[in-house]
């Protein structure tokens, strides 16, 4: 009797110096993805922040918790960041006509037509996704089908990469849009003096400026899915590149109302009015919002062809792709937000994009410093103009999902040459010493475990090419888990909440069933997301 009361007193002791906490997981295998990269076993969490992290023997033993989880020896990650997206975009493309992976017009067409009998009310049908180079011909469709099918109904589909689409007459009517006509940026494509409905960059705005506008009922249609999607590929952290402020003030509205948990960091659009809502004020930061930056576009794409070469397209003759503004403009951009607290950001997918943008930088940045001022892709870069990230610190945010996606046909535009210092993640890594990872979803698949996979592995899902594509240029599976976390925080001034699984930190985790830094390559498309915590509430648990 006595020796059981004695037992009751030592373990009321024990209980009442045990810190009480929300949540306790424990029996796992942790990658906090700190300075030293460092592992444990167990973290505790309250109040959404992270209150400790060590072996198991030393949580269990320092607290108590509402919630203890055992882990079952499976792999605890920091939350996974995207540090280019489209959010609201793949928001909006999940309720239009889906595109992707079509391998042919006739493909395109029967998806449409399917999609218009399902929604016949509809004002517009609008669908994103295709991609000639997928086509037999790899030649770029026209509108004449469209024509036939919808009279009365304008189309508007986008390319894959955004950079390009095909619209119908009705489309091109409401848009008034000519044969012949001009556009600074883009082009407007005709054939023997008729508009063949193709559009490339800035004339696709032309025919997206008169679709009606979203109500805040389809935005939180929107975001509320993409959301879901995004929490089941284990991503807590997203930045959205290219928002109006209208657009920002929604999704402020819906965190504040708590329907949208994800955390965002906003890229404003390269336009007057966001310039004007936002320079006067400055950046604007909530719990989980962060308006820091302006996305500007430097050239199109290398798909539709829209990428500015320094030298021609080695598939076509005297093409060099184009600007899609005036060397002015970027310099007035870059002029008026060095003297401010918002980064710039800048897309630049061909050598001369690149080399223009950067000796912009270059010329107000001068030396190195903490402005993180940001190219976006960075796809392809002249051999001599590598340095020129790391004189002045510029940040180079790259999609490695986009050099396998393009590996198939890169070097026919680019030809033998160019082709080895494109996609170059590892000449780029080296610059600055840390290299941000995104998806650029919904371009690509919003999956973080790909962008891993093609960072590292630089293959596609059957292996091919057998050798990996420029594997020279592969990331280490440290890095890459890296470039998916702590580096993409730190791309938008976030790396002291978080990206790392620390002491202090917001408790964004995730849990793996198998381990990224050590699974045979071949099975690391088949690791699954368990469950994802984001500031410490569980917001997915696969069944």
């Amino acid at each position: 009797m006595r020796y059981l009361l004695c037992l009751f007193i030592i373990v009321l002791i024990y209980s009442c110096n045990q810190q009480k906490v929300d949540t306790i997981i424990h029996n796992a295998t942790i990658y906090t993805v700190d300075s030293n990269f460092t592992k444990a076993e167990a973290i505790a969490i309250k109040d959404g922040k992270i209150i400790a992290i060590g072996t198991n023997d030393d949580i269990l033993k320092s607290y108590s918790s509402k919630e203890t989880i055992d882990a079952q020896g499976k792999f605890l990650y920091p939350g996974f960041i995207d540090a280019h997206s489209h959010f609201v975009g793949y928001g909006k493309s999940l309720f239009e006509v889906q595109l992707y992976d079509s391998k042919s017009w006739n493909e395109v067409i029967e998806r449409m037509k399917l999609f218009a009998e399902k929604n016949p009310d509809e004002q517009w049908i609008i669908g994103r996704g295709w991609d000639q180079n997928k086509f037999l011909d790899k030649q770029f469709p026209t509108n004449e089908l469209l024509n036939k099918l919808f009279p009365d109904k304008p189309v508007l589909l986008t390319r894959i990469d955004g950079h390009a689409a095909i619209v119908n007459a009705k489309a091109l009517e409401l848009a008034n849009i000519q044969p012949n006509q001009k556009i600074n940026g883009g082009h407007i494509e005709t054939n023997q003096g008729k508009l063949t409905g193709l559009l490339i960059d800035n004339a696709v705005d032309i025919v997206q400026s008169v679709v009606p506008k979203a109500t805040m009922k389809d935005f939180e249609k929107w975001l509320l899915a993409a959301q879901q999607n995004c929490f089941e590929q284990g991503l807590t952290t997203i930045t959205d590149c290219g928002l109006m402020y209208d657009d920002v003030e929604k999704i402020d509205v819906l965190q504040k109302d708590g329907k949208l948990l994800t955390k965002l960091a906003i890229l404003l659009s390269d336009d007057k009015k966001n310039y004007d809502k936002y320079l006067s004020k400055g950046t604007y930061k909530t719990d989980k919002l962060f308006v820091n930056g302006f996305k500007i576009y430097s050239d199109g794409a290398l798909g539709s062809r829209g990428a500015c070469l320094l030298e021609p397209y080695s598939d076509k003759q005297g093409w060099y792709g184009f600007l899609l503004s005036s060397q002015q403009h970027f310099d007035s951009v870059a002029s008026i937000l060095s003297k401010t607290n918002f980064q710039m950001c800048t897309h630049a997918i061909g050598d001369s994009a690149n080399r223009t943008i950067l000796k912009i930088y270059n010329k107000y940045l001068q030396t190195k410093n903490d402005k993180r001022w940001r190219i976006e892709h960075a796809q392809v870069v002249n051999e001599n103009d590598f340095n020129l990230f790391g004189l002045t610190s510029v940040v180079p945010s790259v999609q490695p999902t986009h050099a396998t996606s393009d590996m198939y046909w890169a070097e026919e535009r680019l030809g033998k040459i160019r082709i080895k210092t494109a996609y170059a993640y590892k000449k780029l890594l080296q610059q600055n010493g840390w290299l941000p990872l995104g998806t650029d979803f919904p371009v690509e698949d919003i999956s973080p475990i790909k962008t891993f996979y093609a960072a590292v592995v630089r293959k596609d899902s059957k292996g091919f090419p057998a050798n990996g594509f420029e594997i020279e240029n592969a990331l280490t599976r440290e890095e890459a888990l890296r470039g998916i976390t702590i580096w993409a925080a730190k791309a938008n001034f976030l790396e002291k909440e978080t990206g790392s699984l620390e002491k202090g930190k917001r408790a964004d985790i995730i849990l793996l069933d198998k381990d990224l830094l050590h699974t045979n390559e071949n099975d690391l498309l088949n690791i699954k997301v368990q469950a994802v915590w984001s500031d410490g509430k569980k917001v997915f648990s696969r069944k």
